[in-house]
């Protein structure tokens, strides 16, 4: 079999780089390795309900007369009419730090500039002086690594305001320790602050199932259940792939969206040694009955830190409850009523203290259990009591995020090194998704559509 285009990997950026192409031609075939499409942002199944993976909310949002957003010009790219989406926005999100001070924030960046004059006026010029410097960044330029953390001293020189700004986009997107590149940083400012978040209409099988459904009417094929055991390449160009059953099938381009590290294994070459450890998380999804219930209505999303300094880093201990991210999917404007409500926290962790308890089923499972609960008593500080009106909970892992997505050590944002242009020496094969430095739903998204434009189709 040979086709022109082939696309590894199922998720987000993989699905928008076949849409892209099979606009175009429509013999692209997009190979998953698992039963579902999806990637880091899926879904699966317990107590009879859709448990979503990945998806808090979707960042850069933008009004429809917004043409030169990252989200409408994606939409114009795939096709699709912003319509279909459904749009939900964000209420107000927050910035918690124990005990200091906290920042709210909405998708009208005036919020947030309007909490910073009140609550740090001493940083007031600094931060207009920042956002000047973010409007004139271009962050996909070819660049050495420059420390976020670095520029954001020059400009505010109050470390608590660096660490309340830095803690969502580090969240939402750093695969560095206690820093980001200034390019990343700007990227997540943008899509976060300045631009916002929302919610398309339904789940994220609602999304992807509307994803797949464009995709194939215009031609285009998957496989699920298509595990690529290896790229084949002739003098540095792309042949094709063979699958874990034996079969080849041969191409004339490829992009891959399973990673860096994880593509130059699957083409038989030597791994680039990494300068930083990679970044695990866990995440606990908490059902709750709505009766009597007094959780906050008019929050989205609260970033939180309860240390005495915001540490972002891999743990020493298999999970960092000191900070994190606290969920309430159900809260975004006019969203549909559900019979059970949703919490969702997510903290750091430690990958190999989690492979090490693998070692044993039993001991896996109670440190799991242990997890949900130390995450449910340090999220009740913040937010109230719920425990009594939790009907189930589930707590995935990073064993489990590498299961399902073939990120190495569970590390949703990939080797800290980012590959801009996503061309790593091959002809005719590109990366696209984490490891090429777009984050985000629709960031992910638009590197797939890039990729295509950018390399594929002026070779076609």
């Amino acid at each position: 079999m040979h086709v022109p285009l082939i696309v590894i990997g199922g998720g987000l950026s993989g699905l928008a780089a076949a849409i892209r192409f099979a606009r175009f031609i429509p013999d692209v075939l997009l190979l998953e390795k698992h039963s579902r499409l999806g990637g880091l942002n899926s879904y699966y199944y317990r107590n009879k309900t859709l448990l979503e993976t990945g998806l808090h909310a979707v960042t850069n949002y933008a009004a429809p007369k917004d043409k030169k957003a990252p989200l409408n010009r994606l939409l114009r790219q795939l096709k699709l009419n912003r319509s279909r989406l459904e749009i939900h926005q964000q209420l107000t999100s927050e910035i918690h730090f124990a005990g200091v001070e906290t920042l709210s924030f909405s998708n009208d960046f005036n919020l947030l500039q309007e909490q910073i004059n009140q609550k740090f006026p001493g940083a007031c010029n600094g931060f207009g002086d920042l956002v000047g410097l973010i409007e004139s960044h271009d962050p996909f330029a070819p660049a050495p690594f420059q420390s976020a953390r670095k520029v954001l001293t020059e400009k505010l020189g109050d470390e608590l305001l660096i660490d309340m700004l830095l803690c969502p986009l580090m969240y939402y997107g750093s695969s560095v320790a206690n820093d980001m590149d200034f390019s990343q940083f700007v990227i997540m400012f943008r899509a976060i602050f300045q631009e916002g978040m929302f919610r398309p209409r339904g789940t994220i099988k609602d999304l992807l199932d509307m994803l797949k459904a464009h995709y194939l009417s215009f031609g285009g094929e998957i496989r699920l259940n298509s595990q690529v055991k290896k790229i084949m390449a002739e003098n540095s160009r792309i042949t094709g792939v063979e699958l874990a059953d034996g079969e080849v099938i041969t191409c004339d381009a490829l992009i891959s969206t399973v990673g860096h590290q994880e593509s130059l294994a699957l083409l038989g070459l030597p791994e680039i040694e990494e300068q930083t450890p990679r970044l695990g998380f866990v995440e606990s999804i908490f059902q709750v009955k709505p009766e009597n219930l007094s959780l906050p209505s008019d929050k989205t999303i609260i970033f939180f830190n309860s240390g005495k300094r915001f540490s972002y880093e891999r743990p020493e201990q298999i999970v960092d409850f000191n900070s994190g991210v606290i969920c309430f999917p159900d809260n975004f404007v006019d969203s549909a009523t559900r019979d059970h409500l949703e919490v969702r926290s997510t903290h750091l962790a430690n990958y190999h203290l989690w492979k090490k308890a693998a070692d044993k089923r039993e001991n896996y499972l109670a440190e799991k259990e242990k997890t949900a609960r130390l995450s449910l008593a340090a999220i009740e500080k913040i937010i109230g009591n719920f425990k009594d009106n939790i009907v189930y909970n589930d707590t995935f892992t990073p064993l489990t995020i590498e299961r399902f997505t073939a990120k190495r050590e569970g590390a949703i944002y990939g080797c800290a090194t980012k590959i801009k242009n996503g061309d790593i020496g091959l002809d005719n094969m590109f990366l696209a998704g984490t490891d090429q430095g777009f984050l985000g739903i629709v960031g992910s998204m638009l590197s797939g559509v890039s990729m295509v434009n950018q390399h594929i189709l002026p070779r076609l």
